[in-house]
């Protein structure tokens, strides 16, 4: 049995960004993966925040494809905010797949070196501009429309941000797995800081359970010192200087960081009734 409609390739890519469109325009970029991660990112964040504050409300979603499943695309199909969706990719397998199934297409360059390089030249390629570009993860069967639209709105009704992202509680079994990246906020809701380690850490070096810690459920500028070290993409968006909101969701993350993930969400699709 196969619960999921797949498309497999040689190349791949992930994570999420950013692009510009024209002097007087930007385009604004939310990434939501919500494997362990959702962000947004902007290139044109100083362009942007030195004019008028107008409200964003032309959004895309781009889905930069190396082993898409045709769920996620059903399910991010499900989003309200979205006015179109795409998929993003340099392979001809998963672009006849992708068609296959009802999906718009945009084909990309095979040196995009990332999902948010692979993003951006998708977008410069679309023929209408868009305030808000969307970039969702392939690897998400089980996305909850509800976060991407969570995402864009907090954007939207943050005029002072550039990028947006979801988090969710963090399971204590989850605490020291690096592939579940942590993340801490201010008072505002606005992201301080990401890491693969746990974040607060006490001097115990225990986790509390007494304390709410937060999973980023999971966009370009120049690679910087904190985001090589981390190995964390949405690093440089915080290291650049740029606000970036968070919203709070009742979600598990269900991304395919391992091998056995796979066959764990193919569980919870069958128990769902959504293979």
């Amino acid at each position: 049995m196969n619960p999921m409609s797949i498309c497999s390739s040689s190349s791949s890519s992930s994570s999420s960004s950013s692009s510009s469109s024209s002097s007087t325009a930007k385009a604004w970029i939310v990434h939501t993966i919500l494997a362990g991660s959702a962000i947004a990112i902007a290139l044109g964040a100083r362009a942007y925040l030195g004019r008028a504050r107008k409200f964003r409300n032309r959004v895309v979603g781009i889905i930069p494809a190396s082993g898409l499943k045709q769920r996620t695309w059903e399910r991010s199909k499900l989003a309200t905010t979205l006015d179109h969706i795409v998929v993003a990719t340099d392979d001809e397998k998963i672009a006849e797949c992708c068609r296959g199934f009802g999906a718009d297409v945009i084909m990309t360059s095979e040196s995009c070196r990332n999902g948010t390089e692979r993003c951006n030249e998708a977008l410069e390629k679309l023929e209408k501009k868009y305030d808000i570009v969307v970039n969702i993860q392939g690897d998400e069967p089980l996305i909850e429309p509800e976060i991407i639209d969570g995402v864009v709105k907090a954007l939207q009704a943050a005029p002072d941000a550039v990028f947006s992202t979801a988090v969710t509680s963090l399971k204590p079994e989850d605490a020291f797995d690096p592939n579940r990246v942590k993340c801490v906020v201010d008072n505002r809701g606005y992201a301080i800081y990401f890491s693969r380690g746990l974040i607060p850490f006490n001097k115990s070096a225990k986790v509390n359970p007494q304390f709410p810690y937060l999973l980023h459920l999971g966009i370009q500028l120049q690679p910087t010192p904190l985001q090589l070290e981390e190995d964390l993409e949405q690093l440089k968006v915080l290291e650049n200087g740029y606000k970036m909101k968070v919203i709070k969701v009742d979600h598990e993350a269900h991304g395919v960081d391992t091998p056995e993930d796979v066959e764990k969400i193919e569980s919870l699709m069958r128990e769902r009734n959504l293979s």
